[in-house]
């Protein structure tokens, strides 16, 4: 009995013509098939016979400008101006003038301390007053009866110069007596503690009842006047030095806009307070102990939500970039070894391009050098670079910042059904 693996030996049934057309519709399926395949692996898939469109990737293009430069610098509120309300007279603390936490002007009155030794006090020193100015006026009477009577040598001479110095001495003792009266009203006045400042007032340290101003000056309150604040902010001295000699060199120009001085601050909220500012000062002076250089900035503050003590992140302009370029934070590829975007050239292929960055300003990253201007660098789609194989020609795009309204692409044209492609 013949084998069927011999290929000299084919089957009865093989020699059919239905067998023959069911050969023939296999070959052309998988030839189908390769070509498909073949199609994929080069990066163009087939539909119905037309090369699919290239893909789609965002860009912005670079265009360079004068760029403000803005430092975030950590901040402290601080109080424009505190005063320590104190006990300048001893005695018993009587009463309390004043609502804790409170706004008062200055030469309200706080607190009354006994003031009954002081007022006898003053008492004593015009009766004291008196006695010299009685004493002053015998002294001089008696000079003026001594006078015709030394011209016609009726007295000695040394009676009458006598006589002078009496009323001399007795002139010193009224104006030491009027001194005494001035220190007596001074200290009554000190048993009324009146504001020193206009601002608020934090709560009494001391009751009333209590023993203040025995041998020292009590404090009673403290009062900090808030509006305007004061914002104390620290900045590393290198990066002062390197901002200099950027200046210097012409990379960065002086900001010369209105907004150069101003300062903005921004709160733990990471919200943006209302009221800006305006730079007082530069120290003149680096901390040993930390390296930083202390400025101070006064921002208005006519609400009082600014309170003293308040940490806060600090936003100033303190220079100019020139021909800088401003591109999103996710264009930039950030590593050890440097930084880098992608840019699509007009052939449509990306290329990789370091670059040189500064600082970011509004979630987008100063670029000082590496790119020109003109050049379209890529944003979005690198995702999908990474399903082409290398090389592969993209098409660009304007890219569309989160947010933003992007062009309502056309519809497509909807597809016949299966049924009507049918002849």
């Amino acid at each position: 009995m013949p084998k069927l693996r011999d290929p000299s030996v084919i089957p009865p049934f093989l020699h059919t013509t239905n067998y023959r057309k069911a050969l023939a519709l296999v070959a052309a399926s998988a030839a189908a098939m390769l070509l498909a395949a073949c199609g994929k692996t080069d990066g163009q898939a087939t539909a119905g016979g037309q090369k699919m469109p290239p893909v789609e990737v965002g860009v912005v293009t670079a265009t360079p400008g004068d760029v403000g430069l803005i430092t975030e610098l950590p901040g402290r509120v601080e109080a424009s101006r505190v005063a320590q309300v104190r006990a300048r007279a001893a005695g018993i603390l009587q009463q309390r003038l004043f609502k804790e936490g409170s706004d008062v002007k200055a030469g309200q009155p706080l607190f009354r301390i006994d003031p009954a030794p002081y007022a006898a006090a003053a008492e004593s020193a015009r009766a004291s007053l008196a006695k010299a100015q009685a004493n002053l006026a015998q002294a001089s009477a008696q000079v003026e009866r001594y006078r015709p009577l030394v011209s016609a040598n009726a007295i000695s001479k040394q009676d009458f110069v006598n006589a002078e110095a009496a009323e001399k001495q007795a002139q010193a003792d009224v104006a030491a007596a009027k001194a005494a009266v001035r220190t007596a009203d001074i200290n009554l006045g000190y048993a009324h503690v009146t504001a020193p400042i206009s601002g608020r007032i934090g709560r009494a340290l001391v009751t009333e009842g209590a023993l203040v101003g025995q041998g020292e000056a009590t404090a009673l309150a403290v009062v900090q006047q808030i509006d305007p604040v004061y914002v104390n902010f620290t900045q590393s001295a290198s990066d002062v030095f390197q901002l200099r000699r950027a200046m210097d060199s012409g990379q960065f120009k002086r900001a010369s806009s209105a907004e150069a001085a101003s300062v903005k601050l921004m709160l733990g909220d990471g919200s943006e307070y209302a009221q800006p500012g305006k730079l007082l000062f530069t120290d003149l002076s680096v901390d040993a102990t930390t390296g930083q250089v202390m400025l101070r900035a006064e921002v208005p503050n006519p609400k009082g939500e600014l309170l003293p003590g308040l940490y806060l992140r600090v936003r100033i302009e303190q220079a100019q970039a020139s021909n800088a370029i401003t591109l999103p934070q996710q264009a930039v590829t950030r590593t050890q070894q440097g930084d880098t975007v992608s840019v699509v050239g007009d052939d449509g292929k990306v290329a990789s391009r370091s670059i040189k960055v500064s600082a970011a300003q509004n979630n987008r990253w100063v670029v000082l050098d590496g790119l020109k201007a003109g050049e379209k660098v890529m944003v979005d789609g690198f995702q999908k670079l990474q399903m082409l194989p290398p090389g592969t020609p993209v098409k660009p795009v304007p890219w569309q910042a989160p947010g933003t309204a992007a062009p309502a692409s056309p519809a497509a044209p909807a597809s016949a059904p299966a049924s009507a492609a049918k002849p």
